[in-house]
């Protein structure tokens, strides 16, 4: 039986890691001499404080998943990672050479591509030329993105070494017709043993990286790879929504039809199985497609109302500077976003040539600042509050009128002061969001062909 609200509202929409969100970012406004202004003020008012998050992308996998949108290049070639780990040094030096003093690193996090493609010694000479000119602060959140079939028990050692505590294991679906379609052979006996090997080296969080929505994926194939993650006990699990967007370029998802997706309804069924099984387990919700267990530090941050969000996804730590290294990574200001050249080649160029690799960027106006609140907020606490005199007469008669559907389907509760999201209005926190989104919705009115070919479905 098909839900009318998903029906309703599973239209496409951004996932809010920022806002605004980078297909609606104003370039006219952007420039490296206006990036390295904010950069500079919002570091020397949160150094000494809070410190900063470091992001550091390593885009290189050696065989393709159909299922990942993600920026990556392809290639059993391994001498490519002495000259692109040159390149990582050589950019986070263009940025210590701009700022007063040595930066503190609060948050550090390796993403890919898959960071376990690179070899050990070529990792620790990325920490180490990283440390040359950073100290970390007192409580640092270090983490990392492993392959199970190429993590090895030195690359967990060495990055432990360095401050490590996290590491997020890809997991996705144990289903082997799945794990076919997805062109990711993914044994539960290799995804224990590098489980059992960060335990015991001394990781004090780990994640299975779950995703739901997949080709041929079923009801029965989910409750299969809930429970086998159960018993391997991780403290957190991410249970991603599949996004859908073969349109982007260089993307593999076109190792599957449209048709071997799961509709919108049995996706959301697809979730709240799961969800209810993670649930019984003892593991909390957290934001959305997040769990955690009580004693993990993402569970005590939703308690605490810490919870933050950027382009990392959920996070504990929340610092003005989160600086981006890396083919296609983004840097985060509070008041201005900057995202680096997505080709490799011309990333490496650039770094090379003494430059800031800068593709494109977006200076935040105050609209944009106030409203970046409002969402963040949404995402990370399920609520919000405002003063009335932050809109015009204009804008809050535009808002109200954007969220009556929400109220009048019981998803949320709003008034002069703020809104409440409801628990039946959980799957749709993307939808909510979006109307608060006003560079998009002045771009883009109506939900149709283009934004179909900018965003994945919210359900």
């Amino acid at each position: 039986m098909m839900n009318p609200l998903i029906q309703k509202y599973n239209v496409p929409g951004p996932r809010y890691t920022s806002y605004p969100t980078v297909p609606f970012w104003d370039e006219t406004t952007f420039s490296e001499a206006a990036w390295v202004n904010n950069l500079q003020r919002a570091f020397s008012a949160s150094n000494t404080t809070t410190g900063i998050s470091l992001y550091i992308h390593l885009p290189y996998c050696e065989s393709m998943c159909t299922f990942c949108g993600c920026n990556k290049r392809i290639t059993k070639n391994h001498g490519v990672e002495a000259p692109y780990i040159t390149a990582l040094l050589a950019e986070w030096n263009l940025y210590c050479d701009l700022l007063p003093e040595k930066p503190r690193i609060a948050e550090l996090h390796l993403g890919g591509g898959t960071p376990s493609f690179f070899a050990p010694d070529q990792l620790e000479r990325l920490l180490s030329g990283i440390f040359e000119r950073a100290t970390p602060t007192e409580s640092p959140d270090y983490g990392w993105e492993g392959h199970p079939n190429n993590t090895t028990h030195q690359h967990l050692q060495v990055l432990y070494d360095f401050g490590f505590r996290r590491v997020s294991f890809g997991v996705q679906d144990y289903d082997p017709l799945v794990q076919r379609a997805i062109h990711r052979h993914q044994p539960f006996e290799q995804v224990r043993k590098v489980t059992e090997w960060a335990r015991q080296i001394g990781y004090t969080s780990i994640s299975h990286d779950l995703v739901f929505g997949l080709p041929f994926q079923t009801t029965n194939s989910i409750v299969d790879t809930i429970y086998q993650t159960i018993t391997l006990q991780p403290d957190r699990i991410s249970f991603y929504s599949y996004a859908h967007v073969p349109w982007i370029k260089g993307n593999g998802q076109r190792g599957f039809r449209d048709e071997d997706l799961p509709s919108g309804d049995q996706k959301r069924v697809l979730y709240e199985t799961g969800r209810d099984l993670l649930e019984h387990a003892g593991y909390a919700e957290i934001g959305m497609d997040h769990f955690a267990m009580p004693h993990d530090t993402l569970f005590e941050a939703m308690q605490t109302g810490t919870l933050h969000r950027n382009f990392m996804g959920y996070t504990t730590t929340q610092t003005r500077v989160l600086l981006g290294l890396g083919a296609s990574s983004i840097s985060d200001v509070w008041s201005a976003f900057a995202q680096n050249e997505k080709d490799i080649d011309t990333y490496l160029d650039k770094v090379m040539a003494g430059q800031l690799p800068l593709l494109r960027g977006h200076i935040l106006d105050d609209q944009d600042q106030f409203l970046r609140r409002q969402i963040l907020n949404i995402m990370c606490q399920g609520q919000t509050q405002w003063h009335l005199s932050s809109w015009s007469k204009h804008e809050w008669e535009t808002l109200s009128a954007r969220l009556e559907s929400f109220w009048l389907d019981g998803l949320l509760e709003y008034d002069a002061e703020g809104l409440r999201v409801h628990p039946e209005g959980r799957p749709f926190l993307r939808n909510i969001c979006m109307a608060f989104d006003e560079r998009m919705n002045y771009t883009q009115p109506n939900v149709g062909p283009t934004k179909t070919r900018l965003f994945s479905q919210t359900v």
